[in-house]
Order: C-alpha cells, then structure tokens, then sequence
C-alpha cells in the first residue's frame, strides 16, 4: 500500500495523513491515533524519500572521521558506541553515514554538509579541549552532540559524558586504600578532554593521600594492547616499579596484564590494576558476579543511544536549551586488585 492508497482508504488527504504519521502539531491526536493504526494494519512504511520530502529532513545522520583518528573505526569503544547509536537511527527511520576526511579538509566537510543539506545532525567524536568544531557547527547552525566534553569552550552545547575526573580518582583511592603507593598512570592521548580529566582525578587521588605525584610513573598515548603492554614493561623493569597501575581503557589494560605475567609476577597479587570499563558487548569483562579486571564501568553503548536520542530531540527543537548528560559509571571489584604486596 502507497500513501495515495492509505488516504483513499481513510478519507483524509495524503497531506494530513502524511503529517500525521511525522507527528506535525497542527494534527488533532485523535486523527494522528487513527492513522497510525490503519498504517500498522496495512504494514504501511512510507518511503524515507517521501518523509524526507515531507519534513524537510535528509533523515541521516553523520559521523566524522578525521584521518587521523582513524583507528576508531575498528577500536570496539567506538564499535559500541555506534551500535548502540544505530539502534535509534533505525527505530526513527533515520540513516547513518560514516565519513573518513582529511584532518586539514575537517572544517570545509562540514561546511559541504551543511550547504548540501546531506545530514539532519552531527555527533562530534574525541573531542580536544578546546575542539575547533564546535564553534564552527554552531556557527553553521548545523545540530550536533559531543560524546565527551571540550573543556576549554564556554559556549553552550549538547553533550553526553562520563564524570571521568571522579571516575580515575575513585579508582586510584582504592589502590591508595589497598596500600599502594607508587601506581602508574597508563592513559589515552591528553590532548583528548577524556584524558585530562582522568589525569587530573589520578593525580587529585595522590595528592589528597600526600603522595608525590611522579612524571616517570605517568604515560599517554593511543589505547592499544601493545601500548599497554610496552609502558608496563618500561616501569616493571626499573629498580623502582610501581606496584599498581591505573589505565584508561580495558583494551590496554589487557596489555598491562601481559607484561606483568610475562614478568612470573601475579596480576591482583603482586602488581595490582584497576581499568575503565566501557562494558563492551562483544569484550565482557568476566561476568557480573565475577568481574575480571577491578573497574570503574559504565555502557558505551547506552551513550550511544542517548546520544541518538539527544541529536534527534536537537534536530526537532533547534532552538532548545543545551543538554548536558552525565552517565553514571561505578566501581566494581575484581580479581586484579588486591593489598600491596609485603617485602
């Protein structure tokens, strides 16, 4: 059944009924009721041209790559993330697309996006502390949402985080608490707003315990196993090694875990981690009862979908206040952290 043929059969314009099915406020909800359930009975799915046509909508969203960060496309964090972003898409009827750019071409993509009228939104990925492209998208008027918070921009905007300051300080002051005093700091690339934040929770843990706060102990890069395992091998094999570590990512974590066992040492024994979780569906850590790896948790792909949700509700209501979500994120305990070893 067309949309011509959904009218005839209900009486009512193809104008009113298509409205209706786009949820317009100048349609009663009575007819909006009617028309949503003679389409369910028909299995009628109106074409995302027809839609797109009827609401003005590309009825797509995008999602940019810079070239140099392309690595996200296959990091499972991201994976996630879109998974979960996806699932909203497609329940609204929207499209994604994916685009890989230049670093150096990043802004004129956007400002094409926007000329072009190819998406309804943005959501800006790995934001830095003072990321460029939000004053542009707000400039173009192009909707958009952060995944992460630029910390250095004061304009207004929509964002979906974790409280990661809290969430690296909660996870050093357990160590702190188990007795340890010289952990390390494996972290992400701290030109990213996420990493900085979980240098400064690290580092606010140390300080309020009185503990001296050591450049040798703190790493940062991209959050890989093998960066994982080299930082952790580099500080096990000094004549002072740390006796615990805080990682970014569960993904390096895994490569911490390799050089300490590579070394006869025992993980949550001898040298002890706590890690952050973005509960990954296809890299559980362990199980709910029996966690793997100590860590401070929180879903990946549930901010994936608020995020959807969040840039849908902007697209609709431009001219609405910025949204701030904080996801809530805990610590769990494992197996790999455990009372400082005695000497």
């Amino acid at each position: 059944m067309n949309l011509k043929q959904l009218s005839e059969a209900l009486g009512l314009s193809q104008t009113t009924v298509s409205r209706a099915l786009n949820g317009y406020p100048e349609v009663s909800e009575k007819t909006r009721e009617k028309v949503r359930k003679a389409a369910l009975a028909a299995n009628y799915q109106p074409s995302k041209r027809a839609r797109s046509l009827a609401t003005g909508r590309a009825m797509a969203i995008g999602h940019v790559i810079p070239v140099s960060t392309q690595q996200e496309l296959v990091n499972p964090v991201f994976g996630d993330f879109i998974a979960g972003a996806g699932e909203i898409y497609s329940a609204e009827g929207y499209d994604m697309i994916l685009s890989l750019v230049k670093d150096s071409d990043e802004a004129d993509f956007y400002r094409d996006l926007k000329i072009k009228g190819n998406v309804d939104g943005i959501i800006v990925h790995g934001p830095r502390m003072a990321d460029p492209r939000i004053a542009l998208l707000k400039e173009l008027g192009l909707p958009f949402v952060v995944h992460g918070r630029a910390s250095d921009i004061d304009l207004p905007y929509d964002f979906i985080d974790v409280p990661n300051i809290t969430a690296f300080d909660q996870a050093t002051t357990h160590m702190i608490e188990l007795g340890h005093r010289r952990i390390a700091l494996i972290n992400g690339v701290e030109d990213l707003d996420f990493a900085c934040r979980r240098r400064k929770g690290y580092e606010r843990a140390l300080s309020r315990a009185g503990l001296r706060i050591d450049p040798a102990l703190m790493h940062s890069s991209d959050m890989t196993e093998a960066y994982g395992y080299n930082a952790a091998r580099d500080m096990l094999d000094t004549d002072n090694p740390p006796t615990g570590f805080a990682v970014a990512s569960m993904i390096t974590a895994l490569g911490v875990r390799r050089a300490i066992e590579e070394r006869g040492l025992k993980t949550g024994r001898d040298v002890s981690i706590v890690t952050f979780d973005d509960d990954l569906s296809y890299m559980r850590n362990g199980t709910q009862e029996a966690p793997i790896f100590t860590a401070v948790q929180s879903s990946v792909r549930d901010a994936g979908r608020h995020a959807a949700r969040m840039l849908l509700d902007r697209v609709a209501n431009p001219n609405a206040p910025a949204a701030e979500t904080m996801m809530d994120c805990g610590l769990i305990i494992g197996e790999t952290t455990g009372p400082v070893p005695k000497n």
